[in-house]
């Protein structure tokens, strides 16, 4: 290849050469945010909406987040502005939205976005019934500045409340709805942007729930989990950094005790935003449950003392809900090019590099594959050739090169490159 094609190519590498913004996002089960749960001991004295108001406004306000994802909040539209209205559109702010409200499948509670639309807009939404509660789908475009000419990131946040319990007939219920919502996305047949999160109520990796989203048999529509932390959650001292339920030791009737020792509220992305591959990639980083120090392991969110956040926080998630949310952050594409490889093809390069270069890839099919390691000014540093199995898989290259400026060519057998930027 003649030195100034590859240079031009460089220009494409998704989250290189193009500006970026951040988009924040919160998840959070509001524990009966409604005046009618259908839970008796969960009323207006052990409940109050205008304490949970209060509460709602102090960690809302403490985050910012740019997309916040809710679940039993109650099911009227008169919920949702509420807390639109009483807890976030307050003190000068003016320009967050929320999305429609379903409950086809009945019940008290339901799920709902709230997003800021001076960078998001909502151009769709869809919903999935099951057994026990609609599971939603919104589907945003990022506000860039590119818009006028056609250009932008479409992005899918889907929101979930799988059946509660540890029985057999819990247990399958709860795979039942993640089948059909992989149904609904597999039969969408758009892969790409989707980012999935709610109370999941799993007990460990190894339900079948999790396995349908994150091992699902088209790899392309799979979810990731950006910590990748399997295993059995459910009273397990390993895990005490990423619980999210329960805030409480003890209860007044409403919030569920036990302690910190479960992590059920969850957010999981597609291949697509875990690579970086249509210009919006998770922060793997910044991924976390606000208030959880890994010091509440059977313990409540305020005690022992949490230094993690501010008091009023910690006093605000004990008040508020038996969860705590979770947090993670999503590099964007500001400015959107055209990109020049297969979009069933997906990698990301972890840059800065050191002494050695990794590489996540997603193959769409077994293939070999060469690498070469390009000096800016083209001149080739090294190739190293391997097959790679359908699905994801990481390579690790030596990189024995001072600082500076590089160039990553990932080739496959029918010569459709693929290339990066890499930086020491």
């Amino acid at each position: 290849m003649k030195k100034t094609a590859l240079l031009l190519l460089v220009i494409t590498c998704s989250f290189i050469a193009s500006a970026q913004d951040t988009l924040r996002m919160m998840q959070y089960n509001l524990m009966y945010y409604t005046e009618n749960s259908g839970v008796s001991d969960c009323n207006a004295t052990t409940n109050n909406l205008s304490q949970k108001d209060a509460n709602l406004r102090t960690i809302f306000h403490y985050v910012l987040p740019d997309v916040f994802c809710v679940n039993e909040i109650g099911s009227s539209n008169t919920y949702a502005d509420r807390i639109l209205n009483n807890d976030i559109n307050v003190n000068g702010i003016d320009y967050y939205r929320h999305g429609p409200l379903t409950n086809y499948s009945g019940g008290y509670i339901a799920n709902m976005i709230f997003y800021d639309s001076r960078k998001l807009t909502l151009s769709k939404s869809t919903y999935i019934t099951t057994s026990y509660r609609d599971i939603n789908g919104y589907t945003m475009y990022y506000n860039s500045p590119d818009l006028a000419g056609g250009d932008t990131v479409f992005v899918t946040f889907w929101i979930a409340h799988l059946k509660a319990g540890s029985s057999d007939d819990n247990v399958a219920a709860r795979h039942v709805q993640t089948q059909r919502l992989m149904n609904r996305i597999t039969a969408m047949g758009i892969p790409g942007n989707h980012v999935l999160s709610g109370d999941f109520n799993v007990y460990g990796s190894e339900e079948p729930c999790y396995q349908e989203l994150v091992n699902h048999s088209n790899s392309l529509y799979r979810f990731y989990d950006p910590i990748d932390r399997a295993g059995h959650w459910n009273n397990n001292g390993q895990f005490a950094d990423i619980h999210t339920q329960s805030t409480h030791t003890q209860s007044n009737g409403c919030f569920s005790t036990g302690g910190m020792d479960d992590r059920f509220d969850i957010i999981l992305v597609s291949p697509y935003v875990y690579y970086g591959s249509t210009h919006m990639r998770v922060l793997p980083e910044s991924y976390h449950a606000l208030g959880q120090d890994g010091n509440r392991f059977n313990g409540s969110i305020v005690s022992p003392q949490n230094n993690a956040i501010p008091s009023d926080v910690a006093q605000a998630l004990y008040n508020m809900s038996d969860h705590i949310p979770v947090i993670a952050d999503f590099a964007i594409d500001a400015t959107v090019g055209v990109a020049d490889h297969r979009e069933d093809f997906l990698f990301k390069v972890a840059n800065p590099v050191r002494d050695h270069v990794d590489i996540m890839l997603h193959a769409p099919q077994t293939d070999t594959y060469t690498f070469t390691i390009f000096s800016i000014d083209g001149k080739i540093l090294s190739t190293h050739t391997e097959q790679i199995a359908e699905g994801g898989e990481k390579i690790t290259l030596p990189f024995p090169y001072g600082k500076g400026f590089f160039l990553l060519q990932i080739t496959d057998s029918k010569q459709q490159r693929h290339i990066c930027k890499l930086v020491k």
